[in-house]
């Protein structure tokens, strides 16, 4: 539209708006006699000092003193322009717009205003696009099987959009502009590379579309599906659009929001499959951060509605990095932050597939405190029955400490370190208000003895690699023994399903031997150990290859016991007939895994 919104409808869209109803989406608020007060959305602050007046329809902030009307407000929140904030109300309220040739100075149309919406047009059209690719074409359909063998339903699809971009990377430029779209809109779009604007940024990826708050789709997040993985990255997201900010954005709030508010709590997860893993399980309170690290802005999305924060990231070195720092953060926002620990599986979309709903159900239901969490991830990290190991362990568990809002709740931490560790409180005490000066301490002694520490460092070989490495001869005939015995899937470490991998490709291409098998390796680490192997193993081989196909065998066989366990406590509430029958089923299973760990064992 052209012009500036008539006075008329500016006043239609402010009486038929009713303000309470409107800030309270945002923020939870409390009458208190003729008023409604809540925590400012605008600064952090404890003690509410947010008072909205239905009668006068404005609200004021008597901590930073912001004010206004209910459009000031959605100004503020949705960080539109004057004429934005009307249009979104009046769709709200079904009230029809009409313009004129004079208005305010203050209505003057946000000049990207008319792109952004184009934008997200755009963006609406090519995620229902995708979807159809994905769920009705035959180029689809191997995206289709893999996402349904992962377990994801019909609705579940339909509920999030998810669709297939086309192998053919010049497809979605020559299919937009025949629906009349330029070529320099669409290069502005962030669909398509900025060195080659015929190809498409994504393609031959399962699709996540990004939804903002009010549910139009504003980015998109592509999934790896076939080639060489080594090749491109699991996932590619959107950059920042004009009509999104990744830092501002949470994904799937749109659908959690209403949940967020109705359960006091928001599960922060990995990526996209958990969450929708999440939601397709019930629990539909679930977000995750998009292809970035948590921000505060994000944080400030679902702060105004929560008491807990519960954190799923993963259980590797990025995943507890990311935790870690997400729980500083959240604690200095004064939330109270919980681990999930996932125990049948890597993910939740695995524990989804392989136990169903009720054992991911039960593994939130288990979260435990960050700070019990913390204390054990550096009881493992740091050898704190030593005098430098408590110091170590205390320093960054001060940092945590140092994040807490409340005296109180510090105090007590500080008890439960002395505690766990073994440590005087009054010395724990003393090392915090002295942290700073401690820390620097311990840095530059560590800093000082990292050259020697590197030089004496000794990877830890875990029993699955030592029982693949006793088969590395320039014999192929040991190795055989073991490839007929056991596959890369009934080995969990990673660096055994790589050697492996090696050495079952050096085999088969007849080329088995010590130098083939260090050609192939791409870490020094694994060929150290190689090296190292070739003369610990040198005596007694025959022996040591059947005691590692043994030992792995019956690893892998546990391994399995344990899952069928986690599937048979699923079902074992359970009085469906055909959940009785599989009950059965696993017990027959487990009955004859424990004979086969017995016979091994024997």
């Amino acid at each position: 539209m052209s012009g500036f919104i008539s006075k008329e409808s500016i006043d239609e869209v402010t009486n038929k708006t009713d303000i309470i109803q409107v800030i309270g989406e945002y923020v939870p608020l409390t009458q208190r006699g003729a008023d409604f007060m809540g925590c400012c959305p605008f600064h952090n602050e404890k003690t509410p000092s947010f008072h909205v007046s239905a009668d006068k329809k404005v609200y004021h902030c008597f901590g930073c003193g912001a004010g206004g009307t209910v459009i000031n407000f959605i100004m503020e929140m949705e960080k539109l322009t004057f004429p934005g904030a009307i249009e979104f109300l009046a769709k709200r309220a079904g009230v029809q717009l009409h313009y004129t040739d004079s208005g305010s100075q203050t209505q003057k149309e946000d000049p990207d205003a008319k792109l952004k919406g184009e934008m997200i047009d755009l963006y609406n059209r090519t995620a229902a696009l995708f979807h159809y690719m994905l769920t009705q074409t035959e180029q689809g359909e191997f995206a289709l099987k893999y996402i349904t063998e992962r377990g994801l339903t019909k609705e579940t699809l339909e509920k999030f959009k998810i669709g297939y971009s086309p192998a053919d990377r010049k497809w979605l430029k020559s299919f937009l502009l025949k629906k009349n779209y330029s070529a320099d809109f669409l290069s502005k779009s962030g669909l398509f590379s900025r060195n080659y604007p015929d190809f498409a940024f994504f393609s031959d990826r399962l699709m996540f579309p990004i939804f903002d708050r009010r549910g139009d789709v504003v980015a998109m997040g592509g999934r790896f599906l076939r080639g060489d993985a080594s090749k491109s990255p699991k996932y590619l997201n959107s950059g920042d659009l004009i009509q999104y900010k990744k830092g501002n954005t949470l994904y799937a709030f749109n659908f959690a929001k209403n949940s967020i508010r109705e359960n006091r709590k928001v599960i922060f997860c990995e990526g996209y499959m958990d969450c929708v893993a999440y939601h397709q399980c019930g629990v539909t309170y679930a977000v995750a951060p998009l292809g970035t690290s948590l921000t505060d802005e994000q944080i400030m999305l679902v702060k105004p509605f929560v008491d807990t924060v519960l954190l799923s990231f993963d259980s590797d070195g990025a995943g507890q990095k990311a935790t870690r720092r997400a729980m500083l953060m959240l604690r200095k926002h004064s939330i109270t932050v919980k681990i999930i620990r996932l125990t049948g599986g890597k993910d939740p979309a695995e524990i989804m597939l392989k136990f169903g709903a009720d054992v991911l159900t039960n593994e939130i239901n288990n979260a435990i405190l960050d700070n019990d969490y913390l204390l054990s991830k550096l009881k493992e990290t740091y050898p704190v029955e030593t005098p430098e190991g408590k110091a170590k362990a205390s320093i960054e568990f001060f940092e945590y400490i140092d994040a807490l809002q409340s005296d109180v709740q510090k105090e007590a931490c500080l008890e439960q370190l002395s505690q766990t560790y073994g440590i005087d409180l009054e010395a724990a005490r003393k090392d915090f208000t002295n942290r700073e000066q401690l820390s620097r301490r311990i840095n530059r002694n560590a800093e000082s003895s990292q050259k020697t520490q590197r030089q004496q460092q000794k990877v830890k070989l875990s029993a699955e690699l030592r029982a693949v490495l006793t088969a590395v001869t320039d014999d192929p005939v040991h190795f055989r023994k073991m490839s007929c015995e056991l596959s890369v899937d009934d080995f969990d470490d990673i660096q055994a399903k790589k050697l492996f991998t090696i050495m079952d490709e050096c085999e088969k291409s007849g080329n088995f031997s010590v130098s083939s098998i260090l050609n192939r390796c791409d870490a020094d680490v694994l060929k150290e150990l190689i090296l190292q192997s070739v003369t610990e193993y040198s005596e007694h081989i025959e022996q040591s290859v059947k005691d590692s196909i043994l030992l792995v065998k019956r690893n892998s066989l546990e391994k399995k016991g344990r899952e069928i366990l986690g599937q048979m406590r699923s079902l074992e509430h359970s009085s469906a007939p055909e959940d009785r029958r599989k009950l059965t089923e696993l017990l027959s299973m487990k009955v004859d895994i424990d004979k086969q760990i017995a016979l091994l064992k024997g």
